[in-house]
């Protein structure tokens, strides 16, 4: 399988994306202008990615574009991309130009981005609000702050021009939260690459080994896939490393007796998986090892059962945590009451982060996890990270945790909602115990 084999989601269905916008967008005006090119070092660009908002609404990856979104009683969308150079596209390769673009995204008017600085001022002056997301600092973001100087100067005497900025994310983020048939489909593919991955990655270990060394297999059977790459820096923490939550050097050698954290996830299609599994570098858990690898499995399962539609993003996380402080006090780590410990906090020193983030275009993708002061009612089409965790500091200070100190464990799927409960993203990569002792292949193996 290649990237080629990833379609990309429709014209309509991006067009279709546009409308819920202009819905929503009022009498106001939204401006998206692609993300920068980035720069390793002087002149050495690195690989371009969009921006995921203007990605979304219009399926382009074309540095220096800007979308228009205009509201009201005749809205339209307007694009500002660059136009042809023959020289310039011999460096970073072709680009499709006003016209290319237009043939391919159906909008209201495509325009050379040298026009921008002409054409802004008017279609700004049509809104009575700005959708931009400030903080860019450059030519685009002068223009949307001399359109609202304007408007503060002559809006008094016309009637016209906008009165105020809002961030996009105000419509987007709702919007994008929730995904459709197109969106749940690109994050399967991403997450079986992602579970191609890591099945890449346990087959690498083994004590003697190089974190690095996993981490280059992960990420090779990434490419191998079509993956565009990883979709965040891996991470392959071996003993005592598995205990720092975004350790990212892998830079150790495994040791005998090690357990192995991978957290990696594939990007494909610019959407992206985010999974990890905690391994034995020597294909079994001990005793101690495999208590508390059994504790966080029991709390995956556990969360995952409480994902359906009506329940809440918090409840996912509250069943995850009760389990894990029930099974703690089983194991003689903390004291007390599960009710009483939950309340005073003292399980956070284990598990110190929450159960899950949303998923999508973005890791951590956006969208609201509390509305009005209350937890999030999950709806069909969420997806989101369910990944429990417990990590036991090398040194732990207490006479209870001393006795599993070093020990770092996570286990995390991806999870979509559906109109019954939940599908497993990442199902096909087991869980179980004795399942993951299986995945370890041992160098010395014939």
């Amino acid at each position: 399988m290649t990237a080629l084999d990833f379609p990309e989601a429709s014209a309509e269905t991006f067009a279709a994306r546009r409308r819920r916008v202009l819905e929503r967008v009022g009498e106001g005006v939204m401006v998206l202008p692609a993300a920068p090119v980035q720069y390793s070092s002087r002149d050495t660009e690195r690989p371009y990615a969009p921006d995921r908002e203007l990605y979304y609404l219009t399926g382009l990856i074309e540095p220096g574009t800007v979308a228009v979104l205009v509201g009201g009683d005749e809205p339209e969308v307007v694009l500002f991309v660059r136009e042809r150079d023959r020289d310039a596209e011999l460096w970073a390769g072709p680009r499709p130009g006003p016209e290319g673009v237009a043939e391919r995204v159906s909008v209201d008017a495509c325009h050379p981005l040298t026009e921008l600085s002409e054409r802004l001022p008017d279609l700004l002056a049509r809104g009575d609000t700005l959708h931009y997301r400030l903080g860019r600092r450059d030519a685009v973001e002068d223009m949307i702050l001399g359109a609202l100087a304007t408007a503060r100067r002559r809006g008094p005497r016309r009637g016209t021009g906008p009165r105020g900025i809002l961030d996009p994310g105000q419509i987007l983020d709702e919007l994008r939260l929730r995904k459709d048939a197109t969106e749940i489909e690109a994050l399967r593919r991403a997450c079986a690459v992602t579970v191609d991955g890591h099945r890449a990655g346990a087959a690498a270990i083994a004590p003697g080994v190089g974190e690095w060394v996993v981490e280059a297999a992960v990420e090779g059977a990434f490419r191998r896939a079509g993956a565009t790459g990883p979709a965040f820096d891996t991470i392959v923490g071996s003993g005592e490393n598995a205990c720092v939550l975004h350790y990212v050097r892998n830079g150790d050698v495994i040791g005998e007796g090690d357990l192995v954290l991978i957290d990696a996830g594939a990007e494909v299609g610019w959407y992206h998986g985010d999974v990890t599994r905690t391994l034995p570098a020597s294909g079994s858990f001990s005793q101690r090892q495999r208590r508390v690898y059994d504790l966080v499995e029991s709390a995956r399962q556990a969360a995952i059962a409480a994902v359906r539609p009506g329940a809440t993003i918090r409840a996912v996380h509250e069943a995850a945590v009760r389990t894990l402080v029930s099974g703690l006090v089983d194991l003689g780590v903390l004291d007390g009451r599960v009710d009483d410990v939950i309340e005073e906090g003292t399980h956070v020193r284990y598990f110190p982060h929450q159960t899950s983030h949303w998923l999508g275009l973005d890791v951590h993708d956006p969208g609201d996890y509390a509305r009005n002061g209350e937890p999030r009612a999950l709806e069909e089409g969420m997806v989101f990270t369910v990944e429990p965790g417990l990590y036991f500091p090398p040194d732990a200070d207490d006479e209870a945790g001393r006795e599993y100190a070093g020990i770092g464990i996570r286990i995390e799927d991806d999870v979509a909602v559906t109109a019954s409960g939940c599908e497993v993203l990442t199902a096909a990569l087991p869980t179980a115990a004795a399942d993951v002792e299986a995945l370890v292949t041992r160098a010395t193996t014939p």
